[in-house]
């Protein structure tokens, strides 16, 4: 599906003439005055640009459709606070810096998500060997003791294994 609507996207971006040199001159000066359809030309001539950086990331982890949504934002926040200059130049300074500030947040969810299956996992595995010496389950404290961690954070552990086994519970269901 997402797939399929960042194709329409791609459609429809191709019958839209993009900006001429000219155009991305005159064109945001025009738009910040309040001209509605230099505003409208800008942001759909600048569609092909804001593609094109896009593009150039595609391979960093997010998708294209997410890399075109933060460029598109650009396109519009570079507009919103022009106040003179190379159009062109701020549009792909601004663009570069969202796409890159969420490839980052997404590198940080990932790796925030990967630790704590780590600590699901050895907690996992600790649980089971002190079942196994203590003849029963191990109560919360013993196992934060044991893990050199605070009980919190073993609730926080556990209750994100139950959140996970009940998406799984409930997608079989």
């Amino acid at each position: 599906m997402h797939d399929d609507v960042y194709q329409m996207y791609l459609e429809e971006v191709k019958r839209i003439p993009a900006c001429t040199l000219k155009e991305e001159e005159e064109l945001p000066g025009l738009a910040q005055a309040g001209d509605r359809t230099a505003r409208q030309r800008l942001l759909e001539g600048m569609l092909h640009y804001v593609l094109e950086l896009a593009g150039k990331y595609k391979s960093h982890g997010l998708t294209m459709g997410d890399l075109v949504q933060e460029a598109n934002m650009a396109l519009l926040l570079a507009l919103e606070s022009y106040e003179g200059g190379n159009f062109r130049e701020q549009v792909k300074e601004l663009s570069i810096e969202r796409i890159q500030m969420a490839i980052q947040m997404q590198n940080q969810e990932k790796q925030a998500e990967e630790e704590m299956a780590a600590r699901v996992n050895v907690l996992k595995d600790i649980s089971q060997m002190m079942a196994e010496e203590l003849g029963r389950e191990a109560t919360v404290e013993e196992l934060a003791e044991k893990m050199k961690m605070t009980v919190d954070e073993i609730k926080e552990i556990m209750k994100v294994t139950l959140d996970a086994m009940n998406v799984s519970y409930n997608r079989l269901g």
